[in-house]
C-alpha cells in the first residue's frame, strides 16, 4: 500500500485547465496550506485513469463525462461547480505569419495550404475529435491525412508545434492551452459553424481526510470566484452562462483517497 502524501490536493483535470489552475496554485496553497497536485490530460485519458481506480481528490471534466462518473458512483453527486467555457482555436508557432481563418472558406485554404497539424488525440481528447470533425465537413481530411500529427493531449501538441523550426504549421486545440503555451500565438477560434465551446466543471470525491476535503470544497471558490475572473479572461475562459458544461468532481470512496 502507498504512503498517503498528506500536504497536497490531487486533481485530475481536462487539459484545457492546466492554466487556469496553474494561475490560482498560490492563492490556493496560502489559504488552504495544500498545494495541488495536478495531473492533466486528454478527457478520455483521464475518464480511464478514474475508472481504473486512481487516487484523486477532484476532478475537473466537460458535463457529459462528469454526468457518466455520477451515474456509475464514480464520484460524488451534487458536488459540481461550473468554472467556464473554453473554445477551440488555431494556433502558430510565435514570429510566424498568421494566416487567415475567419470563415471556412479561409480556414479550408490555411489548413490545405499548411505544411502540418499539432493537435491532440482525436480519439480521446475533446478537441482532437472536434479537428477531425472539422475536416471532415470541410471535405479536405483526405487531402490533409498524411500531415497530421497527433498527441496525447493539447498541451503536448502546443509545446511540439513550438518546438518545430520548419514553416507552415499549425495547430489546433483549446484556447486555453495554447494561450498557457510559450512560443505559440492564438489566430484566433474557429469560424462560425465550425467552432466548439466546451464547458468544463469541477467536482469533488467523497470521505477524504478533513483538510483535503474542505481544501476540495473550497477550490470551485478560488477557481470561480471574483479573484478567479482576471485569469479566466486572460486565458479566454468565458462564464456565458448561470450553469456551464463542465465541472469538478470528487472521488466516492475514501480508499480512492488514499
Amino acid at each position: 500500500m502507498k504512503p498517503k502524501r498528506e500536504g497536497c490536493l490531487r486533481l485530475f483535470s481536462a487539459g484545457a485547465a492546466q492554466g487556469l489552475v496553474a494561475s490560482i496554485a498560490d492563492d490556493f496553497r496560502a489559504e488552504t496550506g495544500l498545494r495541488i497536485e495536478g495531473t492533466y490530460g486528454a478527457v478520455g485519458a483521464i475518464r480511464e485513469r478514474i475508472l481504473a481506480g486512481e487516487p484523486c481528490d477532484a476532478v475537473i471534466l466537460t458535463a457529459p463525462l462528469i454526468a457518466a462518473l455520477e451515474a456509475s458512483a464514480h464520484v460524488s453527486q451534487a458536488t459540481a461547480a461550473p468554472l467556464g467555457h473554453v473554445r477551440t482555436g488555431i494556433a502558430v508557432r510565435a514570429g510566424g505569419p498568421v494566416p487567415p481563418i475567419a470563415d471556412r472558406t479561409e480556414l479550408s485554404k490555411t489548413l490545405v495550404d499548411a505544411a502540418g497539424f499539432f493537435f491532440p488525440d482525436a480519439d480521446r481528447a475533446t478537441a482532437g475529435v472536434h479537428f477531425m470533425k472539422v475536416l471532415r465537413e470541410l471535405g479536405i481530411a483526405e487531402q490533409v491525412s498524411s500531415r497530421l500529427h497527433a498527441y496525447p493531449n493539447g498541451a503536448a501538441a502546443m509545446r511540439a508545434l513550438a518546438g518545430t523550426t520548419a514553416p507552415g504549421f499549425v495547430g489546433c486545440t483549446q484556447i486555453t492551452e495554447i494561450k498557457y503555451t510559450p512560443g505559440v500565438i492564438l489566430v484566433g477560434a474557429l469560424p462560425r459553424g465550425l467552432e466548439l465551446s466546451d464547458a468544463l466543471f469541477r467536482r469533488r470525491r467523497q470521505r477524504g481526510p478533513g483538510a483535503r476535503r474542505r481544501a476540495a470544497i473550497r477550490s470551485p471558490a478560488v477557481l470561480t470566484g471574483n479573484a478567479g475572473i482576471t485569469r479566466r479572461r486572460r486565458l479566454r475562459v468565458t462564464t456565458g452562462g448561470a450553469r456551464l458544461p463542465s465541472a469538478t468532481s470528487y472521488p466516492r470512496r475514501s480508499s480512492q483517497l488514499a
